[in-house]
């Protein structure tokens, strides 16, 4: 996997919208957060843009994030927002100078998009906080972006989870959001699980929702071949009249609990204020036991 030039000071990131429209999110503490790291900040032409939800039409959306691709004075993409319609402006995109001048592309939620369609092109990405939760991220969120965009040593110890199933696993971190996984799912964006460590995570979902998903990943021959599986927030989640019986952990432990690799329960990223960064693409180890779990990213 091709890891983008790590930020340095002086540095320049642009801040788009690939989704749902930015009408009245306050951009500022973001941009003074990134003033603080010593990086410019630069505002793309989809911010303010008002299409229906959407932050502009899908061409426009697109070609704000092209021209930020295709500049090279830009070293990060920092997506503002998820929400849904990024996948309607992917076709749109060349990648082309962006191979010449890789970048890092930056977000969670609908981002995954991204970092699913880079993943199968060969480059890591960062799945984290996004403009939007800065101003409720925990500092631990907020400090582990910056070490992620800045190549510092990057690993996690989590306290135990009584579904936690033990053991160690070694391989590349591929995933995000749980939903948009599962609408690649046969499309040339969709990831390769073969001997890679998985991470998911979901938001206001229906519970049978989340088994029929999970249900489409192992008949896909996802889960069979992983190395390992880390469970970020399952939050919100909802249930019909007539409960479906489980809660969503609860379904993830049913539908994978048949294969012999460790799964990480309870990780602290997602939908969350505690969104930890994770470098998607890179290689981590991961050690599940009795006192808790480690995660760790080589460079």
């Amino acid at each position: 996997m091709i890891t983008p030039p790590y930020l340095q000071k002086g540095d320049t990131v642009a801040l788009v919208a690939t989704a749902r429209k930015n009408i009245d999110d306050n951009l500022k503490p973001t941009i003074d957060l990134l003033k603080s790291w010593g990086i410019e900040a630069v505002i793309g032409s989809s911010i303010g843009l008002d299409y229906h939800q959407l932050a502009g039409t899908d061409e426009q959306r697109a070609a704000d994030f092209q021209k930020q691709l295709d500049n090279p004075n830009i070293k990060a993409i920092w997506c503002v927002r998820g929400g849904y319609g990024t996948v309607r402006m992917l076709d749109l995109l060349d990648f082309t100078k962006f191979k010449q001048h890789p970048k890092w592309v930056i977000g969670f939620s609908d981002v995954t998009v991204l970092h699913n369609h880079l993943n199968t092109m060969g480059y890591k990405s960062i799945h984290g906080v996004m403009p939007v939760t800065i101003p409720r991220a925990t500092p631990a969120a907020i400090s582990s972006m910056k070490s992620s965009l800045f190549g510092e040593p990057l690993s996690y110890s989590i306290p135990p989870h009584a579904m936690n199933r033990f053991g160690q696993g070694t391989g590349e971190i591929v995933g995000g959001n749980l939903s948009i996984l599962y609408s690649l799912l046969g499309s040339p964006s969709a990831i390769d699980c073969k001997d890679k460590i998985l991470f998911i995570e979901d938001l206001d979902e229906y519970l049978y929702h989340i088994d029929r998903m999970m249900m489409n990943l192992r008949r896909n021959g996802c889960i069979e071949n992983l190395k390992g599986i880390i469970i970020g927030g399952m939050t919100k989640m909802k249930d019909n009249e007539v409960p479906w019986g489980k809660n969503a952990l609860e379904i993830i432990d049913d539908v994978t609990k048949k294969y012999n690799i460790p799964v990480i329960f309870n990780f602290p990223a997602g939908h969350i204020q505690d969104n930890r960064a994770l470098i998607m693409g890179s290689t981590i180890s991961i050690d599940v036991n009795a006192s808790g779990s480690t995660v760790t990213f080589q460079k």
